[in-house]
């Protein structure tokens, strides 16, 4: 029949007349977006809580298990190895099958590999755990993003990127708060139980969300270039966010991994000091800066297309000499200019994450974000808290912290660069509109 027929002219019209296993998407009218929205963003920061805590408990693991950095390095490195290989497997069934399930049943799994902490009583086991961990949190940063959004609009998508990815700054500071207030007093393993309940109870809620249409509010034709996954590798707009965002992601992965140590080591803070100081940093940066970059990204993409990739160039340079300040700095200044350089970090995540999605069709969506996951963690994050570990094993960590600094004048090269390719997207009109998909249920 005429009405069953795909061609590849309209590629997001195939896909959505594709029978899910688990659910159908749903008519905008029926959605709650704001519902959906809520329940992601609480498991993104139980994501990001359980993934820091280790982040906070690092010199009691290290005492325990008398390794050096470069081995207390490698637990994070390994996370992430396991992490970036099951993102492109993940990728592929999202853009196919039910998206709510395949998120509710990682967060089930990582949240009980989380209370296998209570088990482990060697650094093999630690490193074992840890690693399993990522693939079940690999689920969710893969489809997530590309539920959250087909629920509104491509006017909006900067901002709402910004509300959903607040997760990343307070769930890290809640980690470090949390480990560094009970590891001290009730042990290392203490914090990962409280980590782990919350996953759990979300699962079950994002079970009761409705599917949205993928692509209904994309406003950019399909091309070669967006609409095939081999079109990846011919995308620029794409493959300069990715590299950009990977060279954010090598700063940004060691100063979150290495800098409650550097306070504690080299500044000689207590632990929970150190972990609270920077902890009240990355809530307080976070909150005002995952926003704003959002906000701003929102406000000059009416002027100028290349609005996402200008935002986190700019930040990112801004950054550099503050970063300077805050490692070679050793007078009153120090705690200011981590602050600045965290919250010029910070400023990247939601324009960079809106550019990824606005540079690809929608009915790949997933599989491009599992690609840029392999990217830019095989680039960045995995490498640079093992490459830190070795330098401050060699010399210092003061030392060490000069390869996130190249590393961000690296990434705010590429980003200029990659402006000119971002895809022109509608403001105004169809498909921009500022209500979203389900302001009317």
């Amino acid at each position: 029949m005429q009405s069953n027929r795909v061609t590849s002219a309209n590629p997001i019209s195939a896909f959505n007349n594709r029978r899910a296993i688990f659910a159908r998407p749903v008519p905008s009218s029926k959605l709650h977006p704001w519902t959906a929205l809520f329940v992601l963003t609480a498991l993104n920061l139980v994501n990001y809580v359980d993934r820091s805590v280790l982040n906070a408990v690092q010199p009691l693991v290290q005492d325990e298990f008398h390794i050096n950095k470069a081995q207390l390095g490698f637990l994070s490195t390994a996370f992430l190895i396991f992490y970036t290989i099951a993102a492109p497997f993940v990728g592929p069934l999202a853009d196919r099958y039910s998206r709510k399930v395949i998120i509710a049943l990682g967060a089930f799994f990582w949240s009980g590999l989380t209370l296998l902490t209570a088990v482990t009583h060697t650094y093999n086991e630690l490193l074992i755990r840890h690693t399993l961990v990522g693939i079940g949190e690999a689920t969710f940063v893969t489809i997530a993003p590309t539920f959250v959004a087909d629920l509104f609009s491509e006017k909006l998508r900067g901002r709402i990127f910004g509300l959903f990815y607040l997760a990343i700054p307070v769930g890290f500071a809640g980690g470090y708060l949390l480990g560094g207030h009970l590891g001290p007093q009730y042990g290392w393993r203490f914090p990962f139980y409280i980590a782990a309940a919350p996953g759990f109870l979300i699962g079950v809620a994002v079970l009761f969300l409705r599917e949205p249409e993928r692509g209904g509010f994309d406003s950019v034709a399909e091309t070669a270039e967006r609409g095939t996954v081999f079109g990846l590798i011919r995308n620029p707009a794409y493959l300069t966010a990715t590299l950009g965002m990977a060279a954010m992601t090598f700063s940004l992965g060691g100063v979150l991994v290495w800098i409650p140590q550097f306070l504690n080591a080299e500044r000689h803070y207590t632990l929970e000091a150190a972990n609270s100081i920077f902890g009240v940093i990355v809530v307080g940066d976070g909150l005002v800066a995952s926003i704003l970059g959002g906000w701003l990204g929102d406000f000059f993409l009416k002027r100028t297309k290349g609005a996402y990739y200008l935002v986190s160039a700019v930040g990112m340079a801004l950054g550099v000499p503050f970063m300077i300040v805050a490692i070679f700095g050793k007078g009153q200044t120090m705690v200011p200019a981590i602050a600045v350089a965290a919250f010029f970090l910070l400023l990247n995540t939601s324009p960079l994450n809106t550019a990824l999605v606005n540079s690809v069709g929608a009915h790949i969506r997933a599989t491009a974000i599992a690609a840029n996951i392999f990217v830019i963690h095989f680039l960045g994050d995995v490498p640079s808290p093992t490459m830190m570990g070795w330098v401050a094993d060699r010399s210092s960590l003061e030392k060490a912290f000069v390869l996130p600094v190249i590393a961000m004048i690296i990434s705010s090269a590429i980003l200029f660069y990659g402006a000119k390719f971002a895809p022109q997207v509608r403001v105004d009109g169809d498909g921009a509109s500022l209500e979203p998909s389900g302001a009317s249920s």
